[in-house]
């Protein structure tokens, strides 16, 4: 990309090749789509008005953080939000962090889009060694520098490791980016196909809601409409925990109520039930799959569904 952007550069502006000059390329804007194709329009139809009817009510600010593979601090101050828009070619629905936004709509009412679009890259941070400066040299030879001079962090000792940076804007960053850009579209499938699942997901919540015996113990199930096990789910289902995971304090500072014990206790019945697992040999916990749909759908049911239906006045 770089030779052709430069053969580009020398054809139509001599003035280039004239003085000796060069151009830096840089992002501007990157936009990454998954498209999810249906066999036929009645398919898509068929869901589309659920899935952003759910989407624009249920995506919290966590939640996108999440899709983006970041964590919502309290001193966040950029713009942040979700937004339908209903256009002659359909609805659309945007959720926005700062410079990044994802949208869903239905293109040709064949195609499920999911788009991730940046306009400053530097929003996204990745595993890299940092860019040494390069010297004065031939547009040719900067390009081959480019391409294999890595990102090192030197210490002072000599040596050299790995750092988490801020993505550069040059045009070198695509790759990277691409693998970022494409994981959020993926949180976000998983997050709407949790909550459009009815059948399989209705199936699953009544699976956890029954007692399960292990070691000749039984451990009740779970109740979203108590308020402990409602907090609970809340907490599981913030965001925050599918990036890093969680650990007892982590569970115990969002659920002051209670203490390390019951904690540990609360984390047993989750890990029996199969809603969370542990890593390894480490105290770290990761919610699973299944404890992601049956959150997720049991939290929008509630919210969608029963509780409207409930405050719906009576038929006189």
């Amino acid at each position: 990309m770089h030779r052709k952007l430069d053969e580009f550069a020398q054809r139509y502006c001599p003035v280039v090749r004239q003085l000796d000059l060069s151009y830096h390329w840089s992002l501007d804007q990157v936009e990454f789509a998954t498209d999810i194709v249906f066999d036929k329009q009645s398919d898509l139809q068929a869901i589309y008005e659920r899935l952003t009817r759910a989407a624009i009510h249920t995506v919290k600010p966590d939640n996108i953080a999440t899709f983006l593979g970041r964590k919502l601090n309290g001193n966040y101050q950029d713009e942040m939000g979700n937004r339908l828009n209903t256009r002659i070619e359909g609805t659309r629905i945007k959720h926005t962090m700062g410079p990044v936004s994802i949208k869903m709509y239905d293109k040709f009412r064949l195609i499920l889009r999911i788009e991730t679009t940046v306009v400053n890259v530097s929003f996204f941070k990745h595993l890299a060694l940092r860019r040494r400066r390069l010297p004065s040299l031939s547009p040719d030879k900067q390009r081959r520098s480019a391409a294999s001079v890595v990102n090192e962090v030197e210490h002072n000792n000599g040596t050299r490791s790995m750092a988490w940076a801020e993505m550069k804007k040059s045009i070198y960053s695509l790759a990277p980016l691409r693998e970022l850009l494409l994981a959020a579209n993926r949180r976000y499938l998983e997050f709407i196909s949790a909550i459009e699942d009815h059948k399989a997901g209705t199936g699953k919540l009544n699976r956890i809601t029954q007692p399960v015996e292990q070691n000749d113990r039984a451990y009740r199930g779970f109740n979203f409409f108590d308020p402990e096990d409602e907090e609970l789910f809340e907490s599981l289902g913030s965001g925050e925990f599918n990036i890093s995971g969680f650990q007892n304090k982590d569970l115990r500072w969002r659920m002051k109520s209670q203490n390390s014990s019951q904690i540990s206790r609360t984390m047993k019945r989750l890990r029996v039930h199969g809603l969370i697992k542990k890593v390894g040999r480490t105290y770290e916990y990761y919610v699973t799959a299944l404890g992601k749909q049956v959150i997720a759908l049991g939290l929008k049911l509630k919210e969608l569904y029963i509780i409207p239906a409930l405050s719906a006045e009576p038929a006189s």
